[in-house]
């Protein structure tokens, strides 16, 4: 397929240097490894390479990536179907109808991807056939060993007899690559010190007393005012525990963490992305490899232990020439080696008011691309029987069975009234607020 076809789907005018230098390294058919930090673009970067050796007239899966988490699996799903080339894709992940993977697997797709164990558990029980894989990926696989999906990875790349070529991501350094990949004479590719934009980060330490954490937090909330913020923690129960305060104060906030069913995860995501909530509480989980946008505040509610996840979790502000700032709430007698002793110290000794909400709120549509619904078909549904201007209507996502669509909040209640029993494409659908 020609390249320029291909960044045309994607919206995308040229390659930059990191997705040029894999491009062209990888046609040796060499075992790649590739550092690069967040955001550099490491996605489209393997699928290049990925697409090249894909061969129309063979059947069965023709490359397995691996990842370690649900939303990555997803994301790359998202960006290789983007690309209309032609080929099946599917993902595969824990939380996700096993019967439903099993009979997307009977017709197989050229690109498998998923998370280790549910690749694994396909693999025993002989729901797709190994033996035509030919290149393998391994993304964000600092991750995967982080996780603790050593033993399903050593397990599945045992299994397959047919590789050409792998290639293994990773946005930290290692100091040496696991025998169980398989990677012999390797090339890498170096970017985790070559980044081109410095992102311009501000830290700013908040000194507090242990009992006095989740007041300070509030505080601060409230000092940023109405703007996206992640709030990192190092416990789901953490992450549960900020909610109920938020809950208590009626702010408007969503959370993240591996605890939650799918479709929750998906939800949040999905909400934080079209800015109908801007706090999300979350833990590492969400430090990379995740659609989301780039978001003003990051709060360290808790440090992480090590300096890589401290700089991931940063990643997700402060790119290309954006601006941002990182606060980082300290106990007592709190204490982290990879920490600079001289960041400036934010107090928060005003009176700040309760943030508003989002001027923005998510409806849910029950239909989607099964369907045969699009996004068209949604904009035109909202607009001629909703009644909507263009200006009231957000960010609109469409699924397989369900679509959503931010709408300006003050509409939403009427606009739900209003759309009750109608029709899209000659069927009635639910639309109701989404939770």
């Amino acid at each position: 397929m020609e390249l320029q076809k291909l960044l045309s789907n994607l919206n995308i005018k040229n390659l930059n240097p990191l997705q040029e230098e894999v491009s062209a390294k990888a046609k040796t058919s060499t075992d790649l490894v590739v550092l690069a930090p967040t955001g550099s673009g490491k996605t489209l970067a393997f699928l290049i390479p990925v697409l090249r050796n894909l061969n129309k007239q063979s059947k069965g899966v023709q490359c397995l990536i691996l990842v370690p988490s649900r939303e990555l699996g997803l994301q790359i799903e998202q960006v290789f179907k983007q690309m209309s080339t032609g080929f099946k894709v599917t993902c595969c992940y824990g939380g996700h109808s096993v019967k439903v993977e099993r009979n997307t697997l009977i017709e197989a797709p050229a690109v498998l991807i998923g998370t280790p164990g549910r690749i694994a558990f396909h693999l025993r029980e002989q729901n797709f056939d190994e033996s035509t894989i030919t290149t393998l990926i391994l993304d964000e696989f600092d991750k995967s060993l982080e996780f603790g999906f050593t033993e399903d990875m050593s397990f599945i790349i045992g299994s397959l007899y047919s590789l050409k070529q792998r290639m293994l991501t990773s946005a930290t350094a290692m100091q040496e690559i696991p025998d169980f990949t398989g990677i012999r004479n390797q090339l890498e590719i170096n970017f985790l010190s070559q980044q081109e934009i410095l992102p311009d980060l501000k830290l700013k330490r908040i000194n507090t007393l242990a009992e006095e954490k989740l007041e300070t937090l509030f505080k601060l909330i409230c000092k940023i005012g109405d703007h996206s913020m992640l709030i990192f923690c190092n416990h789901r129960e953490t992450v549960d525990r900020i909610s109920d305060l938020l809950i208590d104060q009626d702010l408007v906030h969503d959370i993240f963490h591996g605890g939650m069913e799918q479709d929750d995860r998906e939800r949040a995501l999905l909400k934080f992305r079209n800015g109908s909530v801007k706090i999300l509480i979350t833990t590492d989980l969400a430090a990379r490899g995740l659609d989301i946008p780039e978001v003003e505040y990051i709060i360290h509610y808790q440090l992480p232990y090590t300096k890589d996840a401290f700089v991931h979790r940063n990643g997700r502000t402060a790119r290309m020439n954006a601006k941002g700032t990182a606060y980082l709430i300290f106990a007592e007698d709190e204490k982290f080696p990879y920490l600079d002793d001289h960041i400036d110290i934010e107090h928060l000794d005003g009176e700040y008011q309760i943030p508003p909400d989002s001027e923005w709120q998510t409806i849910y549509l029950a239909a989607g691309k099964k369907d045969k619904i699009n996004k068209i078909d949604i904009v035109g549904f909202l607009l001629k029987v909703g009644g909507l201007a263009k200006e009231d209507l957000g960010l609109i996502e469409v699924k397989d069975l369900s679509a959503y669509a931010a709408v300006k909040r003050k509409f939403a209640p009427q606009l739900i009234n209003k759309l009750s029993g109608q029709k899209i494409k000659g069927r009635k659908i639910k639309v109701e607020i989404a939770n």
